[in-house]
């Protein structure tokens, strides 16, 4: 999908298939181990190898509205990836986002900040990522700098 096409939708539609697009990609690159899940796991990868960072998912809800800590890592995050060119969204279902990255096995108490990283050999494409990054540009050039996406219910 082009820039183009992407700008041509509606925006319930674009907002729609963005949710249906972080959905796969955050399933694809669970599958293929490029995620980074937790505030403090992301802060790090993002210290120790930021050129392997490829798109960022900010998870906010009403509980942690209010939590001051969570917020000033969120603006540093926010920070890093405008500075690096990385992608940037937030979505308003940690819950949802936690059932997509994390296993039934295993419960994620901090999704609340999601990395998508590229493997050293870059040999994982995947398009819905490319329309995430259309998504994120088109947001940009309409100063919405930190677009907010739903994920699709189950």
């Amino acid at each position: 999908m082009t820039l183009e096409e992407v700008l041509v939708q509606k925006p319930a539609e674009r907002l729609q298939s963005s949710g249906k697009a972080l959905e796969e990609v955050l399933l694809s690159a669970k599958d293929n181990d490029s995620l980074t899940v937790g505030v403090y796991e992301s802060a790090k990868v993002m210290n120790l190898d930021p050129d392997s960072v490829s798109f960022c998912v900010l998870a906010m809800d009403e509980e942690f509205e209010c939590d001051i800590a969570l917020q000033i890592h969120f603006t540093l995050i926010q920070s890093f990836c405008f500075d690096n060119d990385i992608s940037i969204v937030r979505v308003s279902d940690v819950q949802r986002l936690a059932e997509i990255v994390g296993d039934k096995a295993e419960q994620l108490e901090d999704a609340h900040c999601v990395l998508i990283t590229n493997p050293a050999d870059s040999s994982w494409e995947d398009p819905a990522l490319e329309k995430l990054h259309l998504f994120c540009e088109e947001s940009r050039s309409l100063n919405d700098w930190v677009p907010e996406i739903t994920l699709p219910e189950r």
